[in-house]
């Protein structure tokens, strides 16, 4: 099975580049995050046509995720145990293959200061809450999606300039530490071990020519999903060209 998670940054505006990339990698599982539209307007038709069944979490210009599967996905749920109807539309569940599926697009934060990186925080505490409680470390699961968090310095350009910012600050390394206590592995480390592999690079300051990123799109997986997983990549190639996400591609195979 090859499992594919991506933030899109609007799957609207980067369809054909999006549809284009599924054609030629053909993933078994696509998760999509910050797809920011609406379930009614996600373009699913051409998914469709290439073989995907489409499950959509979105919600107008912001946020939103989806999780598409060329098997039916089943018990598919949407948000977390006690979201208000208006809360912000960050987490797709369902299960393929006999495996649980869980696509997240952790809250950014914005800065340590902000109420935004409190909401963070709190969002990650009621995942792992939910993990407890809906979930065991010996089931067949994946939690993947963008976590806004690079989880150590092989995962960072530069970490002391890093170091206490947004993204690379020791609470939200604390918060994603309860998150994989749980009993989830890093899978992209299971097959590189080295640092200088990232999956998102700001639009600004030539970040990406020079090679300025983070790596904070994760595919974490249980002990049973580490043991079957066969292979792992970043494909940064899909930052370059006309009109990009700021993110790439990262592709698992078990």
């Amino acid at each position: 099975m090859k499992v594919a998670t991506w933030n899109v940054n609007s799957i609207r505006s980067r369809v054909e580049r999006v549809l284009d990339w599924t054609r030629r990698e053909m993933p078994d599982v696509l998760c999509f995050q910050e797809i920011k539209t609406t379930d009614e307007l996600f373009p699913a038709a051409p998914f469709e046509e290439l073989g995907y069944h489409v499950e959509t979490f979105g919600q107008p210009t912001y946020n939103g995720v989806a999780l598409l599967s060329r098997t039916r996905p089943k018990d598919v749920i949407r948000g977390l145990p006690g979201d208000a109807p208006d809360a912000q539309r960050r987490l797709i569940a369902g299960t393929i293959k006999s495996v649980r599926i869980i696509n997240v697009y952790v809250p950014n934060g914005q800065s340590p200061e902000s109420d935004k990186f409190v909401f963070k925080l709190e969002w990650l505490g009621r995942l792992r809450d939910w993990l407890d409680a809906e979930a065991a470390p010996s089931d067949p699961l994946l939690l993947l999606g963008d976590f806004n968090i690079a989880p150590d310095d092989r995962d960072v350009h530069d970490p002391e300039l890093w170091r206490g910012k947004i993204h690379f600050h020791p609470k939200e390394h604390e918060a994603l530490g309860r998150i994989t206590a749980w009993g989830l592995f890093d899978l992209f480390r299971k097959h590189h071990t080295e640092g200088g592999f990232y999956s998102w690079w700001d639009y600004r300051q030539l970040a990406f020519p020079k090679n300025k990123g983070l790596r904070i799109d994760l595919v974490l997986g249980t002990a049973p999903m580490l043991k079957r997983c066969k292979g792992s990549a970043i494909h940064r190639d899909e930052r370059k060209g006309e009109g990009p996400s700021d993110h790439v591609p990262v592709v698992v195979e078990l």
